[in-house]
């Protein structure tokens, strides 16, 4: 991308903001960024020569694509096995089921999170239980955690929201104390590290998504990866319709198979994707730097032990009282109006979303396997205040160019600076 096709006009104090009828901070078109897909020659060399070949399915060939794939991605995380799935969500799924959990279990996760998290469990007929946030990291709060586990508890699911590492230390203690398994929600999370172990290799079981967004993708797609052969062969079964990897019909298995298409995609991406990891985690702490004391920006808490993260957003806290009381949003609006690609992200936690308030909670199967005690408990529970805050008034998010460009970072800072100078001005927006 040719970084002169953008225009970055002088910013101060007297400059209009475009919303109001001023020129934008950011023109043109903006760089290369994550979340979006990355194509390179390979990927399609190699959908060309996987079209050629006749070999669109796994089970056509156990030295296929997809196998390739599974042995290359577990030997690039670090980890004995991988199971790949046809979407992250199915990878969650798939370890889900393969623990046996069902009706009358209950799994804790977070309720700010992709509906896929919550749909696994669900989908099992278990009891997603909400544990709230951690105000500055927007992870799980373990104190949270700790204060759900009833003796139905099963699992905790954390999720690595924005690609940064939950309280993993803590939460694998928990776990380890009412011996629960840990499945990792990493699907936001390639190649980021923690306490020297990458991500979705310290729980029992990780997860991924190579959704077209993701910093590794094939427009859908996932993978579980775990160093427990037993548990690993499960999930294969699980994924393969209920059949084990010797052809035997051993469980009640959805058909969650990754095709040859996608793993080609998939294959080329590991040769540039720790590349391409360097130059985000360059960026994102170029401009963690430069925000870092910044009016009114709280930026994302990260746990000790946290190495180079996947950065699928750049996340932060807006807090009105620097910016004249502004709305969250009025400030967002602002943002965008200056070219630059800003979002609130979630807008509602999953305590609050009606499948979870009512629908469940009058299916047949709920009310024949949890007392009426239990789901009028679990109804009155459902409060996550934190998360309502980070939701509805405080997290601001932004992109991260895939390649080196401090220049754009630069313009997006301006863009905030310009704001910021222009606050009195916001709530007439």
């Amino acid at each position: 991308m040719n970084t002169n096709d953008i225009t970055i006009k002088s910013v101060n104090s007297a400059s209009t903001l475009a919303i109001l009828g001023g020129e934008p901070v950011i023109t043109g078109t903006p760089p290369a960024m994550v979340p979006g897909p990355y194509i390179d020659d390979k990927m399609i060399e190699s959908i060309v020569k996987t079209t050629k070949s006749g070999v669109w399915c796994r089970i056509q060939s156990p030295n296929g694509t997809v196998p390739t794939f599974e042995k290359e991605f577990a030997r690039f995380m670090g980890t004995r096995f991988c199971v790949s799935t046809g979407a992250g969500t199915q990878a969650l799924n798939t370890c889900v089921e393969a623990l046996g959990i069902g009706a009358g279990d209950e799994v804790i996760t977070s309720p700010y999170t992709d509906i896929g998290t919550i749909s696994a469990v669900l989908f099992c007929r278990a009891l997603p239980v909400f544990a709230d946030l951690d105000r500055e990291s927007f992870q799980l709060d373990p104190d949270e955690v700790e204060k759900k586990i009833t003796e139905n508890t099963r699992a905790i699911t954390p999720v690595h929201i924005g690609g940064q590492p939950a309280n993993m230390e803590r939460i694998m203690a928990i776990a380890a104390k009412h011996k629960l398994t840990v499945i990792e929600d990493a699907c936001q999370a390639h190649l980021t590290e923690y306490q020297g172990k990458k991500l979705g290799t310290i729980g029992d079981l990780g997860c991924f998504s190579f959704q077209a967004s993701k910093n590794i993708a094939c427009g859908e797609g996932g993978a579980v990866i775990g160093d427990d052969e037993a548990l690993m062969d499960k999930c294969f079964t699980v994924m393969n319709h209920g059949t084990t990897r010797t052809g035997q019909h051993a469980l009640i298995g959805a058909k969650y198979r990754m095709n040859e298409f996608e793993a080609a995609l998939l294959l080329p991406q590991l040769e540039t994707l720790k590349a391409r990891h360097d130059s985000r985690n360059e960026n994102a702490w170029y401009m963690r730097a430069k925000l870092r004391n910044f009016p009114g920006i709280s930026l994302q808490k990260l746990y000790e032990g946290t190495g180079t993260s996947a950065w699928w957003l750049f996340m932060a806290s807006y807090k009105k009282e620097k910016f004249n009381n502004a709305p969250r949003d009025k400030f967002i609006k602002a943002l965008v109006a200056e070219g630059v690609n800003a979002s609130s992200y979630i807008k509602y936690g999953f305590h609050k979303s009606d499948v979870i308030r009512n629908h469940i909670l009058d299916l047949k199967v709920y009310n024949k396997f949890y007392s009426a005690a239990r789901l009028k408990k679990y109804r009155d529970e459902l409060e996550c205040p934190v998360c309502d805050l980070v939701c509805d008034e405080e997290m601001i998010t932004f992109d991260v160019p895939t390649a080196p460009n401090k220049s754009y970072l630069d313009k997006i800072f301006n863009a905030i600076v310009k704001v910021y100078e222009n606050r009195d001005k916001l709530n007439s927006i």
